[in-house]
């Protein structure tokens, strides 16, 4: 049998996974401190040593290790292995090589994909979207990521960029969004946008609970807290949820028109919040979705939790070397 690496690197935590690929079982996992300050090269030294050791642990000779696949947030050049710009790391990593670098100290094949297609492709196999032939997958957290499954690919689009589900233009004349346009579905729905709500909300004086939830520490209000509150039948926080579930069902019945997608699957952080979040989503795409058959669409919370971006990338190493998964 062969498996597959798969690793998650991040602004905090770099994590290996080992893959079965055909179970989708993580057989061993490590996780250590990314030190991005100490620049690229430590980082990718690390990475190496972290694969070495995960794959030694678990008893195996490199010789049964397909390859490596590696997601990071961020832009990524993946035909020729270079990062283009990681926000999450100092210096934003303009044109590092990671894929060579890599490959040259651990004398395996690897290959790279952004952390919101590499959830995708978790979510598509093993997860929330399994049997679907087509799905959408947006992440929503820090920011939204995202990605499409279409006829059981991967749909990558020019260099890697197609499935950036945050980034359509929600409204023309909106606020401005972090990738520098204006309007786009981050800047309303994202877990920073849905927390200014909730500080919106203290600072006017509405009638919530959320400040004192946290002390009246308005730095403390997170999606999260807001979510808590609108369990307990806080209005403000409920009414926060179903704006934030509106934005992004209209981002989601706009990729609907233009895909057809037959799951759609709600990762990332401000997922957590379930029904709260997606019922307004399942709402708005009834009220809005005319051109396609929107009662047989499913929209789900996804279930593979952090593991979702080490199985989709070591599918995706996988993919690369043997061929298509369906």
């Amino acid at each position: 049998m062969t498996f597959y690496v798969g690793i998650d690197l991040g602004g905090t935590n770099i994590k290996v996974g080992i893959v079965d690929v055909e179970s989708g079982k993580i057989l061993s996992a490590k996780s250590v401190l990314t030190l991005a300050h100490e620049g690229p090269g430590a980082v990718i030294g690390r990475i190496a040593a972290l694969i070495k050791v995960a794959i030694a642990g678990h008893g195996l000779e490199k010789s049964a290790v397909g390859g490596v696949g590696v997601t990071a947030p961020g832009m990524l050049d993946l035909d020729r292995g270079t990062t283009l710009f990681l926000p999450n790391m100092p210096g934003n990593w303009p044109d590092v090589p990671l894929r060579d670098d890599l490959q040259a100290r651990i004398g395996l094949p690897v290959f790279l994909l952004n952390d919101g297609r590499a959830i995708t492709f978790g979510e598509w196999k093993y997860g929330a979207g399994r049997g679907a032939d087509t799905i959408a997958c947006f992440a929503v957290g820090t920011g939204i990521g995202g990605g499409l499954v279409i006829d059981g690919r991967l749909h990558l689009g020019i260099g890697g960029t197609a499935g950036e589900l945050g980034h359509q233009t929600i409204d023309f004349n909106g606020p401005e969004c972090g990738c520098g346009s204006h309007g786009c579905l981050e800047a309303f729905v994202s877990g920073p946008a849905i927390a200014a709500m909730g500080i919106k909300a203290v600072i006017q004086g509405r009638n919530t609970r959320l400040g004192e939830m946290v002390g009246y520490d308005l730095n403390k209000i997170t999606p999260e807290i807001i979510s808590e509150a609108a369990v307990e039948g806080d209005p403000v926080a409920k009414d926060i949820y179903d704006q934030a579930g509106m934005y992004l069902g209209v981002g989601v019945a706009n990729v609907l028109s233009a895909v057809g997608a037959r799951k759609v699957v709600i990762a990332g952080g401000v997922a957590a919040a379930g029904d709260l979040l997606l019922e307004p989503v399942r709402r708005t795409i009834r009220e809005r979705v005319k051109v396609m058959p929107v009662d047989q669409v499913e929209v789900l919370q996804a279930s593979l939790g952090s593991e979702a971006g080490v199985l989709g990338v070591a599918l995706w190493a996988a993919q690369n070397l043997q061929g298509p998964f369906s």
